[in-house]
């Protein structure tokens, strides 16, 4: 297993050694022990799968606390270009943030701690994205900023208006968002 630190303290891009063969390939997406070793907590709490289409574009997701969630997403099917944004005030790199390309084909996973928002675009046809989260979800303690704040300025790989929900849509900039202090 290969793990990669990134601009992001704490954010982490993880490549899982991958055993292939004639029949197709195997390999191991979660191991307390190994992945402890790295910094990432030991128990999650739920899985989430998600299906998206072309352009659909999912956040910038987050939960205050006291149901603050670690995340840790991959995909199974697809590719999606995905996005961590530090969102901790008094944090160095805070507003600022970090994307990467997750696919079926190049297996990586991503850990993205409390503390920052996530968010993703699809850029294949279609996509399954994995979620595991250390706390429940909780509506009460959801937040969303919106994904073309331009004080982060996130370059997302779109040529045209993504998809939205109307949470997204309605997603607060970070100047005037619930942040962690």
């Amino acid at each position: 297993m290969k793990v990669t630190e990134t601009s992001l303290p704490g954010v982490l891009v993880i490549e899982p050694d991958v055993y292939e063969d004639s029949r197709g390939y195997f390999l191991e997406t979660w191991n307390s022990a190994r992945y402890r070793d790295y910094g990432l907590p030991e128990q999650f709490v739920q899985d989430n799968m998600s299906f998206s289409h072309r352009g659909v574009l999912r956040g910038l997701h987050y939960q205050l606390p006291p149901r603050a969630q670690g995340k840790l997403v991959s995909v199974a099917v697809g590719k999606v270009f995905d996005v961590a944004v530090d969102i901790r005030k008094g944090s160095p790199s805070f507003g600022k943030w970090y994307g990467t390309v997750l696919s079926a084909e190049n297996k990586k996973q991503l850990w993205i701690p409390a503390g920052f928002a996530h968010g993703f675009v699809v850029l294949s046809e279609w996509a399954v994205f994995l979620y595991k989260v250390t706390d429940y979800y909780s509506p009460e303690c959801e937040r969303c900023i919106r994904w073309d704040d331009p004080h982060i300025g996130i370059r997302w790989p779109v040529d045209q208006e993504p998809v939205l929900s109307p949470k997204d849509l309605a997603g607060a900039l970070l100047e005037h968002a619930e942040v962690f202090a």
